[in-house]
């Protein structure tokens, strides 16, 4: 769940740059994306499945770069225009950014829901113990 949440905290700062403007000279903001994958290696989930009660775990590896370029309008009347006249603004796709911010959010609900019922499942095991 952990790795989901800061998944949308990624999203959510890619969406609140989407149109910042970069001052000329400077680099405009980059679009990120959050790299996750297993804890173990590969021979170790191998390992872990024996367990009956084996349950797999994920880790942000890193944040990478989104590839482009930025995205620059002709306005010579904005001050953050640059010489030539053009103003710098980073490449996100607000629509796949949506896209993401959806799946991302939905995988975090189903994770939530997974550990209400779990929840919910030990407590009545608690009930039927006191019977």
């Amino acid at each position: 769940m952990d790795v989901e949440w800061q998944r949308l905290q990624i999203i959510a700062a890619n969406l609140a740059n989407l149109n910042s403007v970069a001052p000329p000279g400077t680099a405009p903001y980059h679009a990120m994306r959050l790299i996750s994958g297993p804890v173990g290696t590969f021979a170790d989930a191998m390992a872990d499945r024996q367990k009956k009660d084996h349950i797999g775990e994920v880790k942000v590896l890193g944040l990478e770069p989104v590839a482009g370029v930025e995205r620059r309008v002709y306005d010579p009347t904005a001050p953050e225009a640059g010489p030539d006249g053009f103003v710098t603004f980073p490449l996100i796709d607000n629509a796949a950014e949506m896209a993401l911010l959806i799946r991302t959010s939905r995988s975090y609900e189903g994770n939530v829901t997974a550990l209400g019922i779990a929840a919910q499942m030990d407590r009545q095991a608690l009930e039927i113990g006191r019977g």
